[in-house]
């Protein structure tokens, strides 16, 4: 029987990637990053669009060579079709699409927060169902549960701004380098987490709210700045501790929620903030006490990535899932 071979292709935000998947076997993952967004710190939506233009072959070419098949060797070319930066995903839909066609092999499109989560099946150990993922990056927060490859459902989310959102804002306020993210995570190590407090967003049911802490942190930093214009300089890592803090925090207390009512003690993470060290010993703290089974992605598969698009569209071949070349992409593509 001939393998099933996938060529994967991402290209949702700022990141340009492609990787091949073989039977289920994850081949290779390029990912080739975009720093001309520094200087603006944050991602600018034209630039990545261009940047796409200028990796996407590179990639690619990268990718199949270093498998070792060749284009006539692929099943199926699968992408990433939402939820993400319009102008992003239409390139890489308009490759895949392109190079579908041209190899007469189905198109899989790929929703990117099902393939975040499906990150977790391509190395041991692999989560059994049902289990509940936290979902969180610059873009989204959501409690996911997972009852199948493709069988999910969103319990909660965030009802306004994303918790990575609420960490890249901080550091921006703080003047950190971009991506502020993962500076606040390194800061926080050295700092102390109750040096200051900050309120914590009550939203009903499973629901998250992370757009009180920024105005918080941002009303904050003001008022010491009035009175020491080098508050945030002598205070840095203690500021970034207790903001960290706070937000792992409101993550935690509806994930904990869901396990009760679901009662379900499988518990996973996925999306670019799960690569943060302070949420991720939080988790395992919590799971030695609530005596969850967790499970946690490589760093590598965390952020943005075709590793895990080839991943998801794997179990969709083999359901016979694929789409029409005359799809648009989804901005806002809803599990």
């Amino acid at each position: 029987m001939k393998n099933i071979n996938i060529l994967a292709i991402e290209s949702s935000c700022d990141e340009t990637s492609a990787s091949v998947i073989s039977d289920g076997k994850i081949l290779n993952n390029i990912v080739a990053t975009q720093s001309v967004h520094e200087k603006y710190g944050g991602v600018v939506p034209e630039l990545a669009s261009r940047a796409h233009q200028q990796h996407l072959i590179p990639v690619v070419s990268e990718a199949l060579l270093s498998s070792g098949l060749k284009a006539e060797d692929l099943s199926a070319v699968a992408v990433t079709r939402g939820p993400g930066l319009m102008g992003s995903l239409m390139v890489g839909l308009s490759f895949a699409k392109s190079y579908a066609y041209a190899l007469g092999i189905p198109l899989i499109d790929v929703n990117h927060m099902q393939a975040h989560i499906l990150a977790h099946y391509i190395d041991d150990p692999k989560p059994a169902f049902p289990f509940i993922c936290l979902t969180v990056s610059g873009g989204h927060t959501q409690l996911v549960l997972v009852k199948s490859h493709l069988d999910m459902e969103v319990i909660g989310e965030t009802l306004d701004d994303a918790v990575g959102e609420a960490f890249d804002k901080t550091a921006k306020l703080l003047g950190l380098p971009y991506p502020g993210g993962p500076m606040v995570d390194k800061l926080a190590a050295e700092g102390n987490p109750l040096a200051y407090t900050f309120p914590l967003s009550e939203m009903p049911g499973l629901n998250y709210s992370f757009s009180g802490i920024k105005t918080a942190v941002l009303y904050f930093l003001r008022d010491q700045l009035k009175n020491n214009e080098d508050f945030i300089k002598d205070n840095l890592a203690d500021i970034c501790a207790s903001v960290q803090y706070t937000l792992i925090k409101m993550l935690m207390q509806k994930l904990k929620r869901a396990t009760r009512e679901h009662r379900i003690s499988q518990v996973a993470i996925a999306g670019g903030v799960s690569a943060n060290s302070g949420l991720r010993k939080e988790l395992n703290s919590l799971a030695a006490d609530l005596g969850w089974k967790v499970f946690i992605p490589k760093f590598e598969y965390c952020t943005d990535n075709a590793a895990m698009i080839a991943m998801a569209a794997h179990y969709k071949f083999l359901e016979g899932d694929f789409c029409g070349l005359d799809i648009s992409p989804i901005a806002k593509m809803k599990i």
